[in-house]
């Protein structure tokens, strides 16, 4: 795909092409500022690609490059570069000191376990440095010359001290430290006063310092999975928080400043040994998105009901059993997990929530439900239904008048039929049926013109047979049409054959049912008259 005026090509994507080489012809486009080629199979850069002198952006990530040409680094213009998912020689690294010009470089799973300083010493312009998914430890001490740098990724790498000259980079927009092995932040940190987003999920942290107060621009805090069991009463004066993770630390109890963050769009509070929520947590008016799954809550926290702008709610095993009566207060409301809980039976609550679009309510390892209310039929909006690990035996007929049902999982149940009406979710895209006690399919199943996904595995199924079930949704669609054909052959059979009887004369095919059911042996006419003559009887033997 090209893009140019007047015969001049500006812009090429030759992704995904399985190209072993650069085609020389695409290095004939000298007017060329941007180039895709990605996600083939390019094991060398050519030198002519130095006469690609206007190129601005050039994306090789996903090939097999193992060398990086000189020629490379003669690209005077090039601003953006991504050789990530390469097995470059870091011998070969060193020639991106050349690129002067570059303000974005991505560099990501290239296994390199050093950067070069010499990238740190000449590349002065960058803006966004991307080295996640490698091997470092450290960071090279001239890092300080990135004076213009806003994003460093450096997600997946083997970290264990957060590396303080990062602290001097006063123009550090994002920061991504996530799944690396560090047990502290420094003090030092305070510095980074334009620091925005600041991401150190799946470290070993237990505790924060009372400098990161200072980030007062700090919008996006993700401390998910460390090992924290408080946060520093300071930080409830950064008013610009809108999405913070703390899920899988073991906090046991809302920290009071986080009812402080009155921006808080969506909160990760996933695993972390809650029990019931802060009063206070109403403050939290501007919740998008609210995640209290894998906690102890025994009863629905009914702060929630006042978070009025909620859209996402995730509250799986917990040990909730009722919902409130003012739970349609959540008018909003689009994606409610409710799997894993103590309900005995379906919490009818939810059939308030006109806006619900997916609902899980497998019950894995909660109670179990025997029944869904045919007031089901009221989610119009409803897209996905998650009903799995329960103990239902039948489907609501409501099923049928959801017109944007798309996902229904009823896998590992006890149901023994289908109703009809399921042919008449024409929406329907996925229907996972495996380990129930299903014998038979609605004969016009295969009326569901958009259905991908139909699972049948570990049910007793007679009609169809295993033979054509395990072949999946196009060979059980077939084999429908086909005993749906059949029957209509045989329904015509049927007619024509009565019809032959009764132009035969031998009456309406009602009054010959009539006659066998009395075990009268002969068939009267039309005019009333016996047909046939009887056999003498046999004389007895003297």
């Amino acid at each position: 795909m090209t893009h140019g005026t007047s015969g001049r090509t500006f812009f090429l994507d030759a992704a995904n092409q399985n190209l072993a080489t650069i085609p020389p012809g695409i290095l004939e486009l000298r007017e060329l500022e941007e180039v895709h080629l990605e996600n083939n199979h390019i094991e060398e850069i050519p030198q002519d690609i130095q006469y690609l002198t206007n190129i601005k952006v050039l994306y090789l990530n996903n090939n097999r490059l193992s060398k990086l040409c000189l020629q490379l680094g003669r690209l005077s213009r090039l601003e953006g570069l991504d050789l990530s998912d390469n097995p470059i020689l870091p011998s070969w690294i060193p020639v991106l000191s050349s690129i002067r010009s570059l303000r974005q470089l991505r560099l990501y799973r290239t296994q390199i376990g050093e950067i070069p300083t010499e990238i740190c010493k000449h590349l002065h312009h960058l803006e966004l440095l991307g080295l996640s998914g490698n091997r470092l430890k450290s960071l090279p001490k001239e890092i300080v010359n990135q004076t213009k740098l806003r994003e460093l990724y450096l997600k997946q790498n083997q970290f264990e001290v957060f590396p303080p000259e990062l602290c001097v980079l006063r123009n550090l927009v994002i920061i991504d430290l996530d799944e690396n092995r560090l047990t502290a932040l420094p003090e030092e940190i305070g510095k980074l006063i334009r620091l925005q987003k600041f991401y150190v999920a799946r470290n070993r942290l237990q505790g924060l310092p009372e400098s990161l107060c200072q980030c007062d621009q700090l919008s996006v805090l993700d401390l998910s999975y460390n090992s924290l069991h408080s946060l520093p009463r300071s930080l409830g004066s950064l008013s610009e928080m809108e999405e913070v993770g703390l899920s899988g630390n073991p906090l046991e109890k809302v920290p009071r400043l986080l009812c402080k963050w009155t921006s808080l769009q969506l909160l990760y509070l996933c695993n972390t040994g809650l029990r019931s929520l802060r009063r206070s947590f109403r403050r939290l008016v501007n919740l998008r998105f609210l995640d209290l799954s894998q906690n102890h809550m025994q009863g629905f926290p009914v702060q929630i009901c006042t978070l009025k702008n909620l859209e996402i709610l995730a509250l799986d095993d917990n040990k909730i059993g009722k919902l409130p009566s003012d739970f349609g207060a959540l008018s909003k409301l689009k994606i409610l997990g409710l799997s894993g809980n103590q309900f005995i039976s379906f919490p009818e609550e939810i059939f308030s929530l006109e806006s619900l679009e997916k609902l899980y309510i497998g019950q894995d390892q909660g109670a179990k439900l025997t029944f869904v209310p045919e007031d089901i039929g009221k989610l119009q909006s409803l897209k996905e239904l998650h009903i799995e690990n329960n103990h239902l035996e039948y489907l609501p007929v409501a099923l049928g008048s959801m017109p944007n049902l798309e996902v229904l999982d009823c896998r590992h149940n006890l149901l023994k039929q289908l109703p009809d009406a399921i042919c008449q979710a024409q929406a329907l895209r996925e229907l996972l049926l495996e380990k129930n006690l299903l014998t038979q399919l609605p004969e016009n199943l295969d009326s569901l013109v958009n259905l991908d996904v139909l699972t049948l595995m570990d049910n007793p199924m007679e009609d169809p047979p295993e033979e054509v079930y395990t072949e999946g949704k196009e060979a059980i669609f077939t084999y429908l049409m086909n005993k749906r054909h059949m029957k209509i052959v045989a329904t015509k059979v049927q007619s024509w054959w009565r019809g032959m009887m009764v132009r035969k004369g031998l009456g309406k095919f009602s009054e010959m049912l009539k006659v066998r059911k009395k075990g009268k042996n002969s068939l009267k006419s039309k005019s009333g008259k016996k047909g046939g003559k009887e056999k003498p009887a046999k004389e007895k033997k003297k």
